[in-house]
């Protein structure tokens, strides 16, 4: 039987969010027995891609909550556990250097996906631990124009082949004319920064961490100059930026692709037990992500989750209702779905003392965590809170 239909037939785990967290944290903890090292886990859920709320690419957002859960491990080994479609280049380099700031040794490994800039941040690992379902992707700097995300490489692409075209005809297609006015040089300036930002991040990071313990050629077993460290570093920067080669943004790179690119893969599908853990944790991940939560940042001991807050009552809505009583709103009242099983559940947040609950409603939960009165899955409220009390202008009592 395979680890999620076992887990999927297991009520005790996949209707109770808190022996699923339980269950998760053994899995993590059991990776960092079998690696001997500190485990931070980084993780985005991807199917809420373009989902209102759910900010899963790669943020500035992101860096509180990671220099949160760093300052929770104490060994000098780090195993960073990457699930990410990428986001900002920029703040890949910033998490890489916050880990690095306390870690001299650092493993990346991915379960599932870590693309674009998640392939940046891989290509900063002392050591890239991957299985047969891992996929790194190309690092193809995206842009926004006109409303639209494209590929910087692309743009500059068929810039280029119609600056060919126009020296080889000595004329230029008048189809052409609309798409050139709508772009100004600093735009294919900038194009160009990010690719080159990109390349440059890979090649230093490789030279300096994935190659630093490459001494000796294994061919003629000579002395690995650090001229020559750099070159293959480029070699392979120029590979995984090369939007020819894979044409896409969404294509997944495999082990072994990046073998194939002599990059030194660590498949962890070698190690029996710790191949268990790691695909026991990331299957619990993707189940916890079957709720609200879109993003978690985790240790053994601590994490940190995000998740979509419901709707609640605008100001508008609000001042409506305050205008209909004649008075400030005693509560507030919503509908809360669950993301699992679809039920919905009337939630009241009651704001002045003595306020009965209405028949028929559930109480705002003291904690921010409303459990799915059919199916058990856990819903952090807390942002909701926040919006109710911003609004109101008033302390939300249960």
């Amino acid at each position: 039987m395979g680890i999620f239909s076992e887990y999927l037939d297991r009520p005790d785990i996949a209707q109770n969010f808190q022996n699923l967290v339980t269950e998760r944290k053994a899995q993590l903890k059991n990776i960092a027995a079998a690696r001997g090292r500190d485990v931070l886990s980084f993780v985005a859920d991807l199917n809420k891609q373009g989902q209102p709320g759910a900010a899963i690419a790669m943020n500035y957002a992101d860096l509180l909550p990671i220099t949160d859960q760093l300052a929770n491990l104490k060994g000098d080994r780090l195993d960073l556990i990457i699930e990410t479609p990428g986001g900002s280049g920029e703040v890949a380099e910033e998490i890489v250097k916050l880990c690095r700031s306390k870690y001299q040794d650092i493993a990346v490994i991915v379960p599932g996906w870590a693309k674009s800039a998640g392939t940046i941040m891989v290509m900063a690992a002392d050591e890239i631990l991957m299985g047969p379902s891992s996929a790194l992707g190309p690092i193809d700097a995206q842009l926004a124009w006109q409303g639209k995300q494209f590929s910087a490489d692309a743009l500059l692409e068929g810039m280029e082949k119609i600056k060919e075209e126009v020296t080889k005809t000595g004329s230029l297609n008048k189809a052409y004319i609309p798409v050139l006015q709508g772009i100004s040089p600093g735009e294919l300036q900038s194009a160009q920064n990010a690719l080159d930002f990109a390349k440059i991040l890979v090649t230093d990071w490789l030279a300096h961490y994935k190659f630093k313990n490459w001494n000796t050629h294994s061919s003629t077993g000579q002395a690995v100059t650090e001229g020559e460290k750099r070159v293959r570093a480029k070699e392979v920067a120029d590979q995984l930026c090369d939007h020819r080669r894979w044409l896409t943004h969404g294509r997944s790179i495999r082990i072994e692709d990046l073998e194939k690119m002599r990059l030194r893969i660590t498949n962890y599908s070698a190690d029996p037990k710790l191949f268990d853990a790691i695909t026991r944790y990331y299957t619990l991940v993707q189940m916890t992500f079957a709720t609200n939560i879109y993003k978690m940042y985790e240790t053994v001991d601590s994490q940190v989750m995000k998740g979509i807050a419901p709707p609640v009552p605008g100001p508008q809505q609000l001042q409506q209702l305050q205008r209909a009583m004649g008075v400030a709103a005693a509560s507030v009242s919503f509908t809360l779905q669950c993301h699992k099983c679809g039920t919905p559940s009337q939630i009241q947040a009651t704001l002045e003392p003595n306020q009965a609950l209405e028949a028929g409603l559930s109480a705002f939960p003291a904690d921010n965590r409303f459990r799915c009165p059919k199916c058990g899955v856990e819903h952090d409220l807390t942002d909701t809170r926040r919006q109710i009390e911003a609004q109101t202008k008033k302390r939300v009592i249960s």
